[in-house]
């Protein structure tokens, strides 16, 4: 992974994640120059199939002061993600099963600067299970904190 433009902690507070993946993201130029301002959000972001093909919902881009008007981007537009159609079968095959379902984990560019997006393959956590997961990352920091001070 390269430069990291927006992170979705918020997804692994809400879900276990199963199998991750890279994909790539149809964007316009605009959109690209926003990106590189840091200018994205994708915290209540989510993943659909429509007619076969993934796309990212509710990600918002931000338009830079400078675009002209007439080169201006909707800020939630959907976006069209890219992969292999093997790996849009498998990912079907997996949303198909119970309870799961496609989240977007982050933006970056990669090493050839190309906008990149991290999806996975997630299961809902419940209420016990996020409890559960805070009280062993306390412990955990508690240790820490005990062996250093040690």
């Amino acid at each position: 992974m390269g430069e990291t433009i927006a992170k979705n902690k918020k997804a692994y507070h809400n879900f276990s994640i199963e199998e991750k993946l890279e994909v790539g993201v149809q964007l316009l130029g605009s959109e690209v120059k926003a990106l590189r301002a840091g200018r994205a959000q994708i915290k209540e972001s989510y993943v659909r199939f429509i007619k076969g093909e993934l796309f990212l919902m509710n990600s918002h881009i931000g338009i830079l002061d400078t675009t002209h008007a007439y080169y201006r981007h909707e800020e939630r537009r959907i976006r069209k993600l890219l992969l292999h159609k093997k790996q849009l079968a498998k990912f079907a095959r997996a949303v198909d099963r119970d309870g799961m379902t496609i989240v977007c984990l982050s933006l970056y560019f990669n090493h050839k600067n190309m906008v990149k997006a991290q999806i996975a393959v997630a299961k809902g956590k419940q209420l016990h299970d996020k409890r559960a997961d805070l009280k062993a990352k306390d412990q955990k920091r508690d240790i820490a904190r005990a062996i250093k001070e040690y």
